[in-house]
């Protein structure tokens, strides 16, 4: 049973850091502060950042499982906010499914 919780320790880590720096990378597409798609990105990147805070929430109160899932769901409303084309991504970043 340690085994499996050092492996979603060092896979959790990987997401916290991977989501955090997907935050970084991703830039809302829409120039238009009342359009559709610019309500829809601030939407998907406070899930992101919601989902963040409730990894690290379950973290600190022991339950890895719980908060991989949620580090996981974080990255994944990024990575979906990029390939519907709500955020400008680096391409180049290996961190969102665009190409």
């Amino acid at each position: 049973m340690v085994e499996i919780s050092n492996d979603v320790a060092a896979k959790l880590d990987k997401y916290w850091a991977m989501t955090e720096k997907a935050l970084t990378l991703a830039k809302i597409a829409a120039a238009d502060k009342n359009s559709r798609e610019y309500k829809s990105a601030t939407d998907f990147l406070a899930m992101a950042k919601n989902y963040l805070g409730d990894s690290r929430h379950f973290a600190g109160k022991g339950d890895l499982l719980t908060a991989l899932a949620a580090a996981s769901y974080a990255h994944a409303w990024l990575d979906a906010g990029a390939r519907i084309g709500l955020f400008a991504v680096d391409n180049s970043s290996n961190l969102f499914t665009v190409d």
